[in-house]
């Protein structure tokens, strides 16, 4: 298995979940690529997560009560959306939200068949476990990746090599593992696991490795039993689990607490604090009730505390996507450390994982394996999924493709322009690939980094194929125009490309995120229009998604300014609502910061309002609490005299509608109220104009920009006015810079 493995041949499979219906679906998808900081993984086995992917399922095959009794959390953000956005438009968002399925599965071991760039410590070839989904090709990244040793030293009846199945388990070890280092046990301590399934058990084996004494308790004959031949001393619930516990601990009381176990009650919580010994530890792993007797805890002065998932790292995106590891020195056990721990005791014999897989099914029959979830009349305990080994697929000369068939062409002479999409996150699907599957054009390839949800997307809205490689797109002759919806991070690198392959333009906001990129944009498209013009071709579109200048509001408004001659004075407000610190928007290398990646909007929108080039600018930023640049107060000078000023607020309150635009000039007021109600003042033959729904210019964005590419007419926006909002929201963020 030697160098690089092509990824041309085979369709992979991966198996997805709908949240509307709760169906499994065994889906066939194009491989995915290995980015930066990330492995290409050929599956051997994946773990079903009886836990988690049980509760995903559960969350699926309710009904609307049941789901809204399951996330009641969910429910106060769509009525806070109702309210301000409106009910039409919040029933859209909502409805979108559940029928994009998604990715099961976490638990993955494989081969390494490609190393991403700036990967150190893997090779092509290498056995790993990683937290991959259910799919036959994984991309994950390096930090939640590790390579299987051998075992050291072979015990009797198994081999000097650690199984793949063996290995399946060591993502679920790693959330136990993680538990056990959160309570601090020391040699000679008397631990109690409630709860004893997949976790519970290699919780419990985790604790005595580390010299405890260890007491499960649980509800189930069959796992007790299997406790038992793991030589982990058990209690049923339905016995007298106080008294037993008092004896296991010689009456002094546990000395720490591992739930984990689900329950919707309160009942195992309050049992783990009657058990502790004073100042004892409880660590919550599994999801139970969390009504907690203070008394109880009071008294014996017990410490509390959740484990979160596999260790320090998983959720932090500049440890999982960038690759930016925690120093050993002052992060001992990070995520991958955990992985690797848990390994070890494969290793050395002290883990025990085999015994704890009850059921194996090929991958082509997930939705049977999913059932066994729901069968209590038949003991389940770990169920694998399985695939066909890397020798199989090479013997007969194949691998992976990168490009499936979705549907059959749709070619007619009507259907013009044909589109290639790129990106197939939310804003994708809930709007602009709904307003073109009504639209008079081909859709012939969309594509996405991951596989899956282009494919998905592209089942649902029309598309001929789905792609992972970008290449697909820019070298299909048939394809002229491209719709790009990725993040802001790769918007330069696209546009530029498309161009160069001579294609049409849409890009979503931001054009770019910095001088560099917006000077290779403007290059491009130079050397684009001249190259059609000599090569007497119609010279390609670029238009950036700037929806709000095209809704009806707003074309209402630039409509009235148009007959008042004098200066005007525009004032923004933006109730942008906080967002952490630590998402990818807030990144200035992959969002840009929000300034760039969301301000520009309205830079544009008073732009399109006062008619002329922008001559002026200034930009005042408060330092908010959670430390971002995104509370701002941009000015903006135009050419006609006319002033802007831009409230983009991210302090505020979320109750508040989230855009309001007021107009002054000649003794005359325009208000718009987010996108739903336009009111005048002063205006003789004018006084409201009021919507049902938001509507903010997509589809009309797009009506324009498709027109213009049938009729030849230039791009809906003018590429200066483009290329000055970008540069001015540039600059904005510079002057932020400047004041530091």
């Amino acid at each position: 298995m030697a160098g690089k493995i092509g990824l041309e041949g085979s369709i992979m499979k991966q198996v997805t979940h709908s949240f509307r219906t709760g169906k499994i679906r065994t889906v066939e998808v194009p491989a995915p690529r290995a980015p930066k900081n990330s492995l290409l993984i050929q599956t051997g086995a994946t773990l079903i997560s009886s836990g988690t992917e049980k509760m995903l399922l559960n969350f699926g095959r309710a009904n609307v009560l049941g789901k809204i009794r399951q996330q009641p959390e969910k429910v106060k953000q769509v009525l806070q959306k109702i309210a301000t956005d409106g009910l039409v438009s919040t029933l859209t968002a909502v409805a979108s939200k559940l029928d994009q399925p998604t990715a099961l599965g976490y638990c993955n071991v494989g081969w390494v068949l490609e190393v991403g760039e700036g990967v150190k410590g893997f090779q092509t070839g290498d056995r790993v476990v990683s937290n991959g989904p259910h799919a036959e090709v994984v991309c994950v990244p390096q930090h939640l990746c590790a390579k299987i040793p051998s075992r050291t030293p072979a015990a009797p009846g198994l081999t000097e090599e650690i199984s793949l199945e063996e290995a399946s388990m060591t993502v679920l070890a790693s959330i136990g593992l993680h538990g056990v280092r959160l309570a601090e046990p020391t040699l000679g301590e008397s631990f109690v696991v409630v709860g004893l399934g997949i976790i519970g058990l290699l919780t419990a084996q985790i604790l005595k490795a580390n010299g405890c004494r260890v007491l499960g308790i649980d509800l189930d004959p069959f796992r007790l039993q299997l406790a038992k031949t793991l030589g982990i001393e058990v209690v049923g619930l339905g016995e007298d689990v106080l008294t037993s516990s008092s004896n296991f601990s010689q009456g002094r009381g546990a000395d720490g607490v591992m739930i984990t176990a689900a329950s919707a009650d309160n009942v195992i919580i309050e049992t783990a604090a009657k058990i502790c010994r004073k100042r004892g530890r409880i660590i919550l792993i599994g999801d139970v009730g969390l009504h907690i007797d203070r008394s109880l805890f009071y008294e014996k002065e017990l410490s509390f505390q959740v484990s979160c998932s596999y260790g320090p790292g998983r959720y932090d995106p500049n440890y999982e996507q960038r690759g930016q590891d925690y120093p050993l020195g002052y992060v001992r056990w990070t995520a991958q450390r955990n992985f690797e721990a848990i390994l070890d005791l494969l290793a050395s014999n002290q883990l025990q994982t085999k015994s704890l897989i009850t059921h194996r099914f090929p991958i082509a029959k997930a939705a049977k394996a999913y059932e066994i979830l729901f069968n209590s009349e038949e003991p389940h305990l770990g169920i694998l999924l399985t695939y066909a080994p890397p020798s199989q697929t090479q013997q007969n000369g194949t691998s992976w493709k990168t490009s499936i068939p979705l549907s059959s062409p749709k070619s007619h002479p009507l259907m013009s322009p044909t589109i290639g999409f790129i990106g197939a996150g939310n804003f994708s699907r809930q709007v602009l690939l709904p307003i073109l599957k009504t639209a008079k054009v081909r859709l012939k390839t969309i594509a996405s980094q991951g596989g899956l949800s282009a494919t998905l997307a592209g089942e649902k809205y029309g598309f001929e194929h789905s792609t992972t490689q970008m290449k697909n797109i820019w070298e299909d002759p048939e394809i002229d125009t491209v719709f790009i919806a990725t993040r802001h991070d790769s918007h330069a690198r696209l546009v530029v490309e498309a161009l160069q392959a001579g294609k049409n333009v849409f890009v979503e906001k931001p054009l770019c995120l910095n001088e560099d990129q917006l000077q290779s944009i403007c290059a491009a498209y130079e050397n684009s229009q001249e190259d059609a013009l000599k090569n007497e071709r119609k010279p390609p579109l670029l238009m950036v998604g700037y929806n709000r200048r095209f809704s009806p509001h707003a074309l209402k408004i630039r409509e009235l300014l148009d007959n008042l001659k004098q200066p005007k004075a525009l004032v923004m407000t933006v109730n942008a609502g906080a967002v952490p610190l630590d998402s990818w928007v807030q990144n200035p290398e992959v969002g840009g910061g929000r300034i760039i990646g969301e301000a520009c909007h309205f830079i544009d929108f008073l732009t399109f309002l006062v008619g002329h080039p922008i001559a002026k600018t200034q930009g005042i930023y408060l330092k908010t609490d959670s430390g971002g640049e995104d509370t701002a107060s941009l000015t903006l000078g135009f050419a006609d005299g006319s002033i802007g000023s831009i409230h983009y607020f991210s302090n505020g309150h979320r109750d508040v509608p989230k855009e309001r635009l007021e107009i002054f000039c000649s003794g005359r007021i325009l208000r718009l109220d987010n996108f739903r109600r336009l009111t005048g003042y002063g205006f003789p033959r004018f006084y409201k104009m009021n919507f049902w729904r938001q509507d903010k210019g997509h589809a009309t964005e797009v009506a324009a920009f498709l027109d213009h590419l049938k009729t030849g007419k230039p791009s809906p926006i003018p590429f200066a006015e483009i290329a000055q909002v970008t540069k001015v929201s540039l600059e904005m963020l510079n002057t932020s810079l400047e004041r530091k």
